[in-house]
């Protein structure tokens, strides 16, 4: 069971537009490897595999900008899996009220790891999100960063690394390379 960052990102290490969109024409270009021109069959092999991780995970902590440009996914994301948000404020009513799998945790990062944690049990908790990876790695708190890196330059927006707390060294895992991403695993080495 690890904790793991997945996040796709321009070659200019944006992960969205400045708008919040995720590049391209139809706002979704940095996931359009996930369905290859909008086809989910068109996803084979390794990458498909690597996709079908996503469906095995046991809780999301997504940071709260994400969580609320997604309206918490419904409060479903993932087969149902818990979704943790931490923040420094209370939800709004539609996540205080209305989606019961969606938990916000007012007391940091490492509070909020450690809840996903125990409720993935022995499955992985996926994490999303720039700020949420950051504060993360500065808590010590994230274990590997899956990074779909998509051959694209968006130019602007939002960076996956904006502000690190210092050197993070990373061990490479694995490597796999697609026509539309090259899908990077990286340890993150305490």
């Amino acid at each position: 069971m690890s904790t793991v960052l997945y996040m796709s990102v321009s070659v200019d290490g944006y992960v969205s537009t400045p708008d919040d969109f995720l590049g391209g024409a139809d706002g979704n270009r940095l996931h359009d490897w996930y369905e290859p021109g909008g086809d989910p069959a068109a996803l084979t092999g390794e990458a498909k595999a690597l996709a079908a991780e996503l469906d095995e995970i046991g809780a999301v902590v997504t940071g709260r900008r994400t969580a609320e440009l997604m309206d918490h996914w419904g409060g479903d994301v993932h087969n149902g899996v818990p979704i943790f948000v931490p923040s420094h404020r209370p939800p709004g009513p539609a996540a205080r009220w209305g989606y019961p799998n969606v938990t916000y945790v007012l007391d940091g990062i490492a509070s909020a790891m450690k809840q996903a944690v125990a409720a993935a049990g022995d499955r992985d908790v996926y994490v999303q999100g720039g700020y949420t990876a950051q504060k993360a790695l500065e808590a010590g708190v994230l274990d590997e960063i899956q990074i779909h890196q998509i051959p694209v330059l968006l130019g602007g927006g939002h960076r996956l690394f904006d502000a690190l707390p210092g050197e993070i060294e990373l061990e490479i895992v694995k490597v796999i390379d697609t026509p539309h991403a090259t899908h990077i695993r990286y340890r993150v080495l305490r």
